[in-house]
């Protein structure tokens, strides 16, 4: 029976949210003490990508059930909270066995259950890392970094959501809390729940954990659907360590504009916007991408083309893979850019189209600077010219009505632009 303490502490707790995945064997026992103990909750189930009756026992337990077509727990908590009402947060894992209750009793802004009694598991080397990520960004070491059982106060749950996607979600919501200056307790519980073992099946999981928690702890940026992932649109300068070295510093030079208008830019949108600003991150692009160029072309006319065409890709960058399969098809039609760029475009393109990362203006413009570079080398004299009104025209037309709404109301470009793409 729950103290009055308990009680009380209970029913502060507005939502409790689990991300659940093919779990039909224990999501009915979850739910039903997750019910007992915080009686006036509303408990949420989100299933992603399930093929067994997780979905249809969580709700036969009394959850509220939201069911997704892709899996990431990052991108199920982040739906679980949009659709939870104000208040504080709970989130437990679907095979969690114990009492989550003392989380709730916590004064801290966000609250963290340690394993008395951890079984099961690797070497150590996922909590390891993530320990550490959370230490660099943070100057804190936490007993448990990867702990899914949470209490998230109303200012932890501003702070931290939408949370990372994946299995980063515990780390970097460990480090948004804390660079916001809340407090952060971890409480030691008799919690249980299923280890996986030093297996095929538990080393990939594991595996998935580590990349997870060492993305998260970037750059990050929330997509079209409110989905924080990685921004990891810096990689496409790599290939510059084998290009022309002219080349290779400049793509490198536009993605960090680029990254810095991902970091630290502000409400404005399109051309007019950041002008009308003024010292915006957006007209350091407008200046420091043409300015890159012109250095890199020894030309006023390279320095053109390769702006209009990095602003042109960027606005493409709407949807999943929509730049990169620009990218592509221009490099198909006019040839391969030199240095690799074109195959660093191929391996970011099923990331980029199951949503497990962002180009961010770090890659689509860096990308549009390769094409206008590749021009620049392939035209002369006056045959720029052509090419210069075409990207202007283009660039014109995104600023007075979005590209991508233009390519969704054209059935063969809606067509080739779903391609790929999850629903």
């Amino acid at each position: 029976m729950q103290s009055p303490c308990s009680r009380l502490a209970a029913s502060s707790v507005s939502s409790v949210l689990v991300a659940a995945r093919n779990e039909e064997s224990g999501i009915g026992d979850t739910v039903a003490q997750l019910r007992k103990d915080f009686p006036s909750a509303e408990v949420i189930v989100v299933v992603g990508a399930s093929t067994d009756e997780t979905a249809e026992r969580a709700e036969k337990a009394g959850a509220v059930v939201i069911r997704l077509n892709r899996p990431g727990k990052g991108e199920a908590l982040s739906a679980g909270e949009r659709a939870a009402p104000q208040g504080a947060l709970l989130l437990c894992d679907a095979d969690l066995r114990g009492s989550l209750a003392p989380l709730a009793e916590s004064n801290a802004d966000l609250a963290v259950a340690v394993f008395k009694h951890p079984v099961g598991g690797g070497f150590g080397i996922a909590k390891r890392v993530a320990r550490s990520l959370i230490h660099l960004r943070t100057g804190f070491r936490p007993q448990e970094p990867l702990s899914g059982q949470r209490f998230v106060g109303e200012r932890a749950r501003i702070a931290c959501f939408p949370v990372a996607g994946g299995f980063g979600c515990e780390t970097r919501m460990t480090i948004d809390a804390l660079r916001a200056g809340l407090r952060l307790e971890e409480i030691p519980l008799d919690l249980e729940h299923r280890a996986t073992g030093r297996d095929a099946v538990g080393f990939a999981h594991r595996g998935r954990q580590l990349v997870d928690a060492v993305l998260s702890a970037g750059p990050l940026g929330i997509n079209h659907r409110g989905v924080r992932l990685p921004l990891l649109g810096w990689a496409v300068a790599l290939p510059g360590l084998w290009a022309p070295r002219r080349t290779g510093v400049a793509v490198a030079a536009i993605a960090a504009i680029g990254l810095a208008d991902d970091l630290w830019s502000g409400p404005e949108r399109g051309v007019a916007g950041h002008l009308r600003e003024g010292r915006t991150t957006g007209v350091l692009k407008l200046v420091g991408i043409p300015a890159v160029a012109a250095v890199a072309t020894r030309s006023l006319r390279g320095a053109l083309l390769v702006g209009l065409s990095a602003n042109a890709l960027n606005q493409l960058d709407t949807k999943p893979g929509r730049a990169l399969k620009a990218f592509l098809g221009v490099s198909l039609f006019r040839g391969m850019p030199e240095g690799g760029y074109s195959l660093m475009a191929v391996l970011l393109v099923p990331y980029h189209l199951r949503e497990r990362m962002m180009l961010g203006d770090a890659g689509s413009n860096a990308l549009g600077a390769v094409l206008g570079l590749s021009l620049v080398a392939s035209l002369r004299g006056r045959a720029l010219w052509p090419a210069i009104a075409l990207l202007a025209a283009l660039n014109v037309l995104g600023e007075r009505r979005s590209l991508g709404k233009l390519i969704e109301s054209t059935p063969w470009l809606a067509r080739i632009d779903r391609l790929g793409r999850p629903r």
